[in-house]
């Protein structure tokens, strides 16, 4: 728990460190409406490009709407803050439609109307958000919300790893999984601060970090699920508990638990900096509301944690350790889902929209072919681990 405490404050203290002067010196705006005003007058740019077929420089404006002003300047924050998380993913869809249009080759007349959706979905959205009068609570609930939604998937594999770990008699080894996730904090600060004066506060080189560590992290967290399911029976549990796999597990199983912390925390944590030094500069008359946000979210997660770590002390050997191991195989889907709608937003990957299915954010389930179908060959090869592992123990 005071690894966990420790790892908090010094995200905490990332944040004052990062807010530097350069950001201060970009252009401000009075309003929401007033930056997708903006961005108003560069999709219809877009538009008028693709009209004159130049569709590659037409989706190079779609971009620079996307990541120069619905990220870079906090509309994509606001929206899942204070909106939804559902409204923003599909406007960042509508986003990647309308460059997938353009790359097609789709008529004028189909471009322009998914431009004019598009250019509706952000002035209802900088309606509601101006109408919106920032009282201290919304802020408050806007700062809880961001560290409660980013924290909340890197607290629930390094709960659910640590406690295997006490449970398998290996505590040791957590001081591997703390170390990683402290590791993983400083590299997010830095991926941060690089993200920011290198390449920009936001843009297609952190949506394609994130992808790919949230796709690493899938096939990690297979592989540990695996190893957690081959252990749920007793006799294999006594062979292991004997050390007749012990050299096996101090060294690659170390390693592999000390990787999966490491990208649970650093998938998530440059974001979670860029977020809020987001919301401190917007933040004006209620600066104190987002560290009260940031402090409470911080103790619920804190809670999360000692529940999976602590409560799962009690449980029978075999039913904890075929629950931890359902838990990551649940979030090696979600990730698997995650990776891709984060290179899709990058344009590294195509977008394929299925209309009959809806976002589910916390699955990562997104109404894409693209994301489903690896999450279905997920799912499929969890199943046939599963078959395997229950004929092996059964002979």
């Amino acid at each position: 728990m005071k690894k966990y405490l420790t790892l908090m404050l010094l995200l905490i203290a990332s944040l004052a460190i990062f807010s530097t002067p350069s950001y201060a010196t970009e252009k401000k705006y009075a309003s929401w409406n007033a930056i997708v005003d903006e961005m108003d007058i560069i999709l219809n740019d877009a538009y008028n490009i693709y009209f004159m077929k130049d569709s590659e420089a037409a989706k190079d404006r779609v971009n620079n709407a996307y990541f120069g002003f619905y990220e870079k300047h906090g509309v994509e924050r606001a929206v899942m803050s204070y909106i939804s998380g559902k409204r923003g993913t599909d406007t960042e869809y509508q986003f990647a439609k309308i460059k997938r249009l353009m790359s097609q080759g789709a008529p004028n007349k189909v471009v322009r109307t998914e431009i004019d959706v598009i250019l509706k979905m952000l002035h209802e959205d900088a309606n509601e958000l101006d109408g919106k009068k920032e009282s201290g609570w919304s802020v408050f609930f806007a700062s809880f919300i961001i560290i409660f939604r980013e924290g909340l998937e890197a607290i629930l594999v390094i709960a659910a790893i640590s406690a295997y770990l006490v449970r398998s008699d290996n505590k040791p080894m957590l001081k591997v999984v703390y170390l990683s996730s402290l590791f993983a904090v400083f590299a997010s600060v830095l991926a941060a601060i690089a993200l920011h004066t290198i390449v920009g506060l936001s843009g297609a080189n952190q949506e394609i970090m994130e992808g790919a560590a949230m796709l690493l992290a899938t096939v990690v967290l297979f592989f540990i699920s695996n190893w957690m399911l081959s252990k749920s029976e007793s006799k294999a549990w006594k062979n292991y508990v004997e050390g007749k796999v012990q050299s096996a597990v101090s060294t690659g199983s170390s390693f592999a638990l000390g990787f999966a912390a490491f990208l649970a925390v650093f998938r998530e944590g440059a974001e979670t900096i860029i977020f809020y030094q987001a919301m401190l500069a917007d933040a004006k008359d209620h600066m104190d509301m987002v560290w009260y946000g940031l402090g409470v979210g911080t103790i619920v997660l804190t809670l999360v944690f000692i529940v999976i770590r602590f409560g799962s002390v009690k449980l029978p050997l075999k039913p904890f350790f075929i629950c931890t191991s359902a838990l990551m195989y649940l979030m090696a889907i979600a990730f698997a889902g995650g990776g891709v709608k984060e290179l899709q937003e990058a344009d590294i990957i195509s977008v394929t929209p299925v209309d009959f299915v809806h976002s589910v954010e916390v699955l990562g389930i997104y109404p894409t072919v693209e994301t489903l179908v690896p999450q279905l060959v997920m799912l499929v090869v969890v199943m046939l681990s599963i078959m395997y592992y229950k004929k092996y123990h059964k002979n």
